[in-house]
């Protein structure tokens, strides 16, 4: 008998508690959580950078969170996922401490089903299984801004945005010499620390930073009893060059290298792995039409390298070795034909390259193997404004990759403010679509007939505000995703079909990957915000029904593994004149399928934090939390480890 997905005691608990929330507060990041924009000449609404081009909030038709630095800095968080998960439709697993593998669904998706975005490039490792970015090393660094564009978003990212896009903006200088530190240390002898450096100037604009962590942590398997420690070190950065009035030179630049420590299936080792990533960036800017026509012509190169030894094998320890590289060519324009008429257009050549080896015994010889695909795209979208509060966007993109060819997808939205962007109705259409991996493709698992994996999504929904009071908002969506690719497991007995050996050779194998599943996600997220006088409240509430609809499986109708399909956060507080603020903040869980066509189920869970920040001068500020508050012991992927109780003090300035 298949388990009971949720007792009704804990469904009354959990529903009188969100409709508590939202009666007297929203979200702390729910759709357009206000900021300030990237550009002032844009006005004062919130803009949208996600959509590759500014665009003003009122105007956009998907669901997006926008969280600026000031609703960053509250949240306190040490790695970007910790501030993700307190966002609607977003759920995460993590395979012990931090630094661990880590997985982040966005409306249930697979984790390599979101694109990852930094300062305007595109990050992933093509040697990874999925061909994803893993979120494991991606702390909070100089980041000042984070947009979540859900649904499926492929017109413009191409490739992997089913699920939905991560948009990070990096601190800009916006003086002629200014600074910035943060350094905190806490529980498990972790010390985090980082800083940055720029300036403005008639001739160039410039920002440098980095950042170290370092943590003792937590055993990475739930029954272990050694801790499994966690380092990294980063450095980043911008500059543009302005070399006339209408043309500019950009470069940018990220670099972090880690070394985590991890155990085996059965319990403790001595394994770690270290992994180093970098990515550069260098794009000519050149406007047109007195400014109304924009183009960019840019390259773009990501590298990962990720290294697995286990001390354990004395001849060679070495037992992982995998290299991914992504270089782009990008054009984009930008016209504006009107106020009311703006089209962005592109063409873009993604090169993809992948080496990775795992020698099946400590002595045995092993070569790296390259891999290798390309992809070149063309993209283009058109958003009107017809008449005042209505607008209407439509656009199209069409692939054509050197291993499976080609792919079309399209889009199309519209959005509506009948009062000036106090009530927004917003209603959208998109397809998104994910090449299969090098991994996929070219293992001893891969098959070369691997298609695209293909997803079509709708969303509706609506916000409305009362001055700056109370702030509510609502969404419904849905999402079909056909030609999944997963792990096809080979029979056990009799003859074995052609696709059950290595291609090439005639050695066996226990199974390869196909296109083999189809799955269906709807699901409704609520979420409002509250402020009267000193005192906040925020809330957000996301139930994700996200099912197995393969034909002739087991788990047809089956929520997918590791999706809770119930998932809320409540924070309530004060914030003083006098630049206190503190707050209490508490994050829901819903059960969960450890794995697929497992009955082992992963119980829900709260977990409480408390916060708080005192700006002891204009530019100094003391901050502090105490994390699972009530020590809670749970996991996100069965037998593994989560972090307990934590303290953490620190302090931030600018200057």
């Amino acid at each position: 008998m298949r388990p009971t997905f949720y007792s009704a005691v804990s469904t009354r608990i959990l529903t009188a508690s969100i409709l508590t929330t939202l009666s007297v507060a929203p979200c702390f990041a729910e759709e357009m959580v206000p900021g300030e924009a990237p550009d002032s000449s844009l006005g004062s609404s919130i803009v949208v950078t996600a959509l590759r081009s500014p665009v003003e909030q009122d105007r956009v038709s998907a669901t997006v969170t926008v969280l600026d630095e000031a609703a960053i800095r509250q949240q306190q968080p040490i790695a970007l996922t910790d501030l993700l998960l307190r966002t609607p439709g977003i759920s995460l697993t993590r395979n012990g401490g931090l630094g661990t593998a880590t997985s982040l669904r966005i409306r249930g998706a697979d984790s390599s089903q979101a694109v990852m975005v930094i300062d305007g490039v595109r990050i992933s490792d093509p040697s990874a299984t999925g061909g994803g970015y893993s979120f494991s090393n991606l702390l909070l660094d100089d980041i000042e801004r984070v947009e979540i564009l859900r649904g499926p978003q492929s017109i413009l990212w191409g490739s992997d945005a089913i699920g939905g896009v991560v948009n990070v903006l990096t601190r800009r200088a916006e003086q002629p010499l200014e600074g910035s530190m943060a350094v905190e240390a806490g529980t498990h002898e972790t010390v985090n620390a980082r800083g940055g450096i720029g300036g403005t100037g008639s001739l160039v604009d410039w920002r440098v930073a980095g950042s170290v962590f370092t943590t003792d942590g937590i055993s990475a398997r739930s029954n272990g009893t050694e801790a499994d420690g966690y380092r990294r070190t980063s450095a980043s950065g911008t500059a543009t060059f302005k070399l006339t009035s209408s043309l500019s030179l950009d470069l940018r630049g990220y670099w972090a290298d880690a070394r985590n420590e991890f155990d085996g299936t059965s319990g403790d080792s001595r394994a770690y792995g270290l992994t180093s990533e970098w990515t550069g960036y260098a794009g000519l800017n050149l406007v047109l039409l007195d400014g109304r026509l924009t183009n960019r012509l840019a390259v773009l190169q990501t590298e990962t390298d990720r290294e697995n030894y286990d001390p354990a094998r004395s001849v060679r320890p070495l037992n992982f070795d995998a290299h991914g590289r992504v270089r782009r060519f990008e054009y984009q324009g930008s016209l504006h034909i009107s106020d009311g008429v703006q089209a962005d257009f592109g063409a873009e050549r993604e090169e993809q390259r992948m080496t990775s080896a795992s020698p099946s015994n400590s002595t045995a010889a092993y070569a790296l193997v390259p891999n290798a695909a390309d992809t070149n795209s063309v993209y283009g979208q058109l958003r009107v404004t017809p008449l005042a509060g209505l607008t209407i966007n439509g656009g199209v993109r069409h692939d054509d990759q050197s291993r499976y060819g080609g792919s079309t997808v399209f889009s199309g939205g519209a959005v509506f403010t009948p009062n000036g962007g106090r009530t927004v109705l917003r209603a959208s259409y998109d397809e998104g679509f994910k090449a299969p991996s090098l991994y996929q493709l070219f293992s001893i698992y891969g098959s070369a007939a691997l298609q695209p994996e293909k997803a079509r999504g709708w969303s509706v929904g609506a916000e409305h505000a009362l001055g700056d009071v109370l702030h509510a908002s609502a969404t419904w969506f849905e999402r079909d995703t056909d030609n999944l690719i997963d792990f096809a497991y080979c029979p056990t007995t009799g003859t074995l079909p052609a696709t059950c050996f290595i291609p090439g050779t005639t050695t066996s194998r226990f199974g390869y990957y196909a296109n083999v599943r189809k799955a269906h996600a709807k699901g409704l997220e609520l979420a409002a915000r509250a402020q009267l006088g000193v005192v906040f409240a925020n809330g957000n509430y996301s139930w994700i029904v996200a099912e197995d609809r393969s034909p002739g499986s087991s788990d047809l109708g089956r929520q997918l593994a590791r999706v809770p399909r119930h998932l809320a956060n409540i924070e309530g507080g004060f914030e003083l004149p006098q630049g206190l603020r503190a707050s209490l903040a508490a994050r829901y869980a819903g059960r969960t399928f450890d794995r697929a066509s497992s009955a082992t189920v992963l119980p829900d869970y709260w977990l409480l934090d408390l916060r708080a920040q005192w700006r002891v001068a204009e530019k100094l500020t003391f901050n502090g939390r105490v994390e699972n508050l009530a020590d809670k012991r749970y996991e996100t992927a069965g037998g593994y480890g989560a972090l307990g109780r934590t303290v953490y003090l620190g302090l931030r300035s600018r200057f």
